[in-house]
């Protein structure tokens, strides 16, 4: 009885020490990985650049080795997604309506697609490349629309004409096209924030075609600060002035439009933007919109939503998508130029 209590005894004692010896080595491994993962002293900022999409893009960060080719790598996939000028491409297959199952990334883009078109009262489409294929590059083809024209086009755009069943797109009408350019310039600098986020950097700024994602600080310690030019009667560019200089942390901006190139009918001056709703150019006040959210894609959409509904009516749309901030440069009444923007705009103003 006492050696079966004894053995019984030095069991429990044995347990308890092999016990304390797994959580003892679990807190060393743990306090190893934070150790190593804390352990920046051969970090630096690397930036990177180049083409691609036929756009430039600029991307730094502070890490310890170069990330380029993981970063083309994930925008590689993305452009065999949502590239409609990619003839493999996902969408391109959609819009040759070829059996085909669209991936995660044409899914997120497809959805706040649609989002933001309600939003917008449809003056954010997807459906409108013929619209912009027929007038041309600048309105380059203008002269040789005619209404007949539009009103062909016309039968086959529309963001309502289109839904996502499960994995597959279905439309009303097979000659529609979809194009997400508008869009997913902006969602490719977020697929790389994912990117950098998952290397567990937490100071990079991503600019693509323009578009732009921020998180933490730049290499002096602050805010990255992103240039807003000043409107001045030169579309030429001859003569180039910053209006304000943007103070940007863990945010994204995009901007739609260039009051530097516009079209003249009337004496007043239209930016280069079709409506989706008519077909036609539109005739608002719009000549610029640059907007900041949380995340690149919905700054990206809403920049081109408000080219095509003008300040006051983007104004209103606004106020639909919590956390979204704009800056628009308009045409007076009186043909010059000028700025507004909303109240939470201004805390990004550098001081």
């Amino acid at each position: 009885m006492d050696i079966r209590f004894n053995n019984m005894k030095k069991g429990y004692i044995y347990l308890i020490i092999t016990f304390l010896f797994i959580i003892l080595n679990l807190i060393s491994c743990d306090n190893r990985d934070k150790n190593k993962s804390n352990n920046t002293s051969n970090y630096t900022y690397i930036a990177e650049q180049g083409e691609i999409f036929h756009t430039t893009y600029h991307i730094k960060y502070y890490y310890k080795e170069s990330l380029q080719f993981e970063i083309l790598e994930v925008l590689n996939r993305f452009d065999m997604s949502l590239n409609p000028f990619n003839q493999k491409s996902i969408i391109s297959k959609v819009n040759r309506n070829e059996l085909t199952q669209v991936d995660s990334m044409f899914i997120k883009v497809f959805n706040k697609s649609m989002d933001v078109s309600r939003k917008s009262d449809g003056k954010f489409d997807i459906t409108a490349s013929p619209l912009i294929n027929a007038w041309g590059f600048g309105f380059s083809n203008m002269e040789n629309i005619t209404k007949q024209t539009i009103d062909s086009l016309m039968e086959f755009v529309g963001y309502n004409k289109i839904v996502l069943s499960g994995n597959k797109i279905e439309k009303t009408d097979p000659r529609i096209q979809l194009n997400t350019s508008a869009i997913s310039k902006g969602y490719s600098c977020d697929l790389v924030a994912y990117f950098l986020d998952s290397y567990g950097i937490e100071n990079y700024m991503i600019e693509i075609g323009g578009e732009i994602v921020t998180k933490g600080v730049n290499d002096k310690g602050e805010c990255w600060h992103i240039g807003i030019d000043k409107p001045v009667e030169d579309n030429s560019a001859a003569k180039r002035e910053l209006q304000v200089i943007l103070s940007l942390c863990n945010k994204s901006l995009a901007t739609s439009g260039n009051y530097r190139n516009y079209y003249i009918k009337d004496g007043k001056k239209y930016a280069h933007t079709i409506d989706p709703q008519t077909g036609y150019p539109t005739q608002n006040d719009m000549l610029s919109a640059t907007v900041i959210a949380n995340d690149c894609m919905t700054a990206d959409a809403y920049a081109t939503a408000f080219m095509a509904s003008g300040s006051e009516k983007s104004k209103e749309i606004a106020q639909k998508e919590p956390g979204l901030e704009y800056f628009f440069i308009y045409t007076k009444p009186d043909q010059t130029m000028g700025i507004t923007y909303s109240k939470g705009f201004e805390q990004f103003f550098t001081k």
